[in-house]
């Protein structure tokens, strides 16, 4: 039976990069992944692996944040997927921490990772779950701020985040967005 979604988390590839607040959505991924027991496979641009009682496919870019167009066109090209099958999971400078926004279709709102699937996509119609990570501080540049890691003072509201997106993207399962969207933007902190 053919997955019913694509989830696709954004982020940058690499140990260095793996706990920023840029990467929330591989931290998605690996979640979902950990919690259905998945194993990733690795292709040159993105690793992947099958979530079969939800039947999601999951995708990492490989290719770095500012070119995951590039990787997620390959990808749903190959599994001859469209583009309102794909769900984007990205970090969000413009929503408080912990704040999250699953919207059907829309802009990239300055997000770097979002331009880069809509220029190679073609399309700004596919859904895109936005994580709230809080705006940079005044001072501190937001190219620098969403490469930092989390401060041990944000872990509990991350953590939570986390396990509301989760359970949020389990509504997704065998149903249209709205199911998961009525969910996640109600449920709100």
């Amino acid at each position: 039976m053919p997955a019913s979604w694509c989830i696709a988390g954004l982020g940058n590839p690499g140990r260095n990069y793996a706990a920023n607040r840029h990467n929330i959505g591989f931290r998605v991924l690996d979640a979902l992944a950990t919690q259905h027991q998945a194993r990733w496979a690795s292709r040159k641009q993105y690793d992947y692996c099958e979530l079969t009682d939800l039947r999601f496919l999951l995708v990492k870019p490989m290719t770095y944040m500012n070119a995951s167009g590039q990787a997620l066109r390959q990808f749903l090209g190959y599994r001859a997927i469209e583009p309102s099958r794909l769900l984007v999971v990205c970090d969000d400078i413009n929503l408080p921490l912990g704040r999250l926004r699953l919207r059907p279709a829309g802009s990239d709102g300055g997000h770097n990772g979002l331009k880069s699937v809509i220029d190679a996509l073609q399309t700004v119609e596919f859904p895109r779950l936005r994580m709230g990570i809080d705006a940079n501080p005044p001072g501190v540049d937001s190219a620098d701020y969403v490469l930092d890691n989390f401060k041990r003072s944000e872990q509990a509201a991350v953590a939570d985040m986390l396990e509301r997106t989760l359970q949020g993207l389990a509504l997704l399962a065998g149903s249209d967005i709205t199911r998961a969207m009525n969910s996640i933007n109600q449920n709100n902190q």
